[in-house]
């Protein structure tokens, strides 16, 4: 008996297109930082793009998160955890660029 599909799309297939696609979004930001060709600017906006798509990556083929068949309350917790992250991430570019003003500015 072949089981083709388990419950809630968890396959084989399912996390090796996964895994293939996350190896893929890292790949090209360690090629753009390593060759340099692009600008810093550009380079920022790249690395930042293949960072976030890749979260989408991990969230669909890993966590299995659908905006559909997903519970709304499992989704808003993810959206409140996102929010957190945002929050601490700007707190700490906050704390930083301050810093730097402070002492070297």
């Amino acid at each position: 008996m072949k089981r083709s599909k388990a419950a809630g799309g968890r396959t084989l297939r399912s996390y090796m297109s996964g895994y293939v696609l996350a190896l893929v979004l890292t790949a090209i930001p360690f090629g753009i930082a390593a060759s340099g060709a692009l600008s810093l600017q550009a380079a920022l906006i790249a690395i930042s793009a293949a960072a976030i798509i890749q979260v989408l990556i991990h969230l669909r083929y890993f966590l299995h998160l659908r905006l559909r068949t997903t519970p709304p309350e499992r989704l808003l917790a993810i959206a409140f955890a996102a929010v957190l992250i945002l929050i601490m991430i700007g707190g700490s570019l906050w704390i930083m660029l301050n810093l730097y003003y402070r002492m070297w500015a």
